[in-house]
């Protein structure tokens, strides 16, 4: 009982401390919640070996959440939230300065015919493609 009083203690500590804001940072969280994982299944065996088949399952389970929890990807970001300069739009599709819209087209089909996720490229490379494109298509 003494154990349980302490943790939550130490929770309200670590709640009150961050004011609403994350504690620990992604990265961070993963390898912890790795760490624990792999503690409660040794807890778990070895609670399971002695005997109290209810505790261990609540282990594994336990466990299983945190590990879960670290294979989780992050929430993306909402649409126009990375605002690009005109500079780095340039420098992405490769035009310069006073590129008309027809070159801005035609950089934008030519890199995105490589990058597109369905022809090998990534997500990521799209969408910045397509921001540097709406970006200096908008002027």
């Amino acid at each position: 009982m003494t154990y349980l009083a302490i943790g939550c203690a130490i929770l309200v500590l670590l709640l009150w401390a961050s004011r609403g804001k994350p504690v620990l940072k992604r990265r961070e969280w993963r390898f912890l919640a790795g760490a624990f994982a792999v503690a409660c299944f040794a807890a778990a065996a070895y609670v399971g070996i002695r005997g109290g088949w209810g505790k261990s399952i609540v282990l594994v389970v336990i466990g299983l959440g945190l590990v879960v929890s670290t294979r989780r990807t992050g929430i993306a970001p909402p649409a126009g939230s990375n605002k690009i300069g005109d500079a780095e739009a340039r420098s992405i599709l490769g035009v310069g300065a006073e590129a008309s819209h027809e070159e801005i087209r035609a950089a934008y089909s030519r890199l995105m015919r490589m990058a597109h996720p369905d022809k090998g490229g990534t997500s990521g490379l799209a969408a910045q493609l397509n921001a540097a494109r709406d970006r200096l298509l908008k002027k």
